[in-house]
Parts: structure tokens; sequence; C-alpha cells
């Protein structure tokens, strides 16, 4: 409610202004934040291969960034073009695992 709230009503009241959603969710709910920002009008997303970073002082299910992965598929799912390279994504993807150790 509070991601379509804020879009719906900032982005007609600032039409100068480019805003973009940068989301901190549970796995459970990337989908639905996703959607909700993207419904209201939100054209740019801030991500993460594997939701790596955020804050890690916050003591909730939200402390990693919004996963690149799950922000694709739903892209992929709901038909909306990214101009991203896929087979280049898929070896970004890859690759991080040499980088981010878990």
């Amino acid at each position: 409610e509070v991601v379509s709230y804020l879009f719906e009503h900032l982005t007609p009241a600032l039409p100068e202004v480019e805003f973009g959603a940068h989301l901190h969710v549970r796995a459970d709910a990337a989908s639905e934040m996703i959607a909700a920002a993207y419904s209201a009008g939100c054209r740019r997303f801030d991500s993460a291969i594997k939701g790596f970073g955020g804050c890690p002082m916050a003591k909730d299910d939200l402390t990693g960034n919004m996963p690149t992965e799950k922000m694709l598929e739903w892209f992929r799912n709901n038909n909306v073009p990214t101009g991203l390279d896929s087979d280049h994504f898929k070896m970004a993807f890859d690759f991080s695992s040499n980088v981010f150790k878990v």
C-alpha cells in the first residue's frame, strides 16, 4: 500500500522529477512490491544481484536489497521489456558466486 501510494501521488505532483524504486524486501514479497511500484507508474528500479548489500544494522528481514533476478523474473512474466542482455546477466549472476561467499 505504501509503495503504491507514494508513486501514485508523487509522480503526478512532481512531473519534472524521475522517481525510482529502491526496495528492501523479503523474498516472498518481491513480486508484490515490484508490481505495486510498476502499476503506480514507476519505471526506474534499483536492485542488486542476489540482493546483496543493504543495511546490516536492520534487525528484521529487510536487511538486503531487491534481488535483480527476482525483478527480471517479474518483468519477464509480465512482458515488460528491460533491454537487458539475458546472457550477460547470467554471466554476471554466475560470477557473483565467486565474489559473494555465503
